[in-house]
């Protein structure tokens, strides 16, 4: 299987096994973002730990499931935004108004929608989750 983007593959799985009702789901395809995504994930309530392991194929992400991801998934293409185009990517994106994040790479690293809107700051569209 090829992986051209570990993000969508890592984020679709997690959903996957959020459906099936697991508590872990295995990630083979380990980047840095995708750490910084989890990171945030975890801030925001939707999962639990996720910790690195070895495993006899390279490492994995072992990641505990908590049962509150509705829905997931990479934003692509990734789209450049400015701080006042925000709210419509979350019209798109997002259920309603205050329903879910939007994950957004700014300047000053990796936040939800919210906190960039705070600082008045433009980024890159990554993900969404709510």
């Amino acid at each position: 299987m090829s992986m051209n983007d570990t993000i969508s593959a890592s984020l679709s799985k997690m959903l996957n096994a959020e459906l099936a009702i697991k508590k872990t789901v295995e990630l083979k395809y380990i980047s840095k973002l995708l750490k910084e995504v989890l990171s945030l994930f975890q801030d925001l309530g939707y999962i639990g730990d996720f910790v690195e392991e070895d495993t006899n194929t390279g490492v994995a992400l072992s990641v505990n499931l908590l049962g509150n991801i509705n829905n997931c998934g990479a934003i692509k293409p990734r789209y450049p935004v400015k701080v006042t185009e925000i709210l419509k990517f979350e019209k798109r994106y997002l259920p309603s108004r205050n329903v879910g994040y939007l994950l957004v790479s700014t300047s000053k690293g990796l936040m939800t929608h919210k906190q960039a809107i705070k600082e008045g700051l433009g980024g890159i569209l990554v993900a969404y989750v709510y």
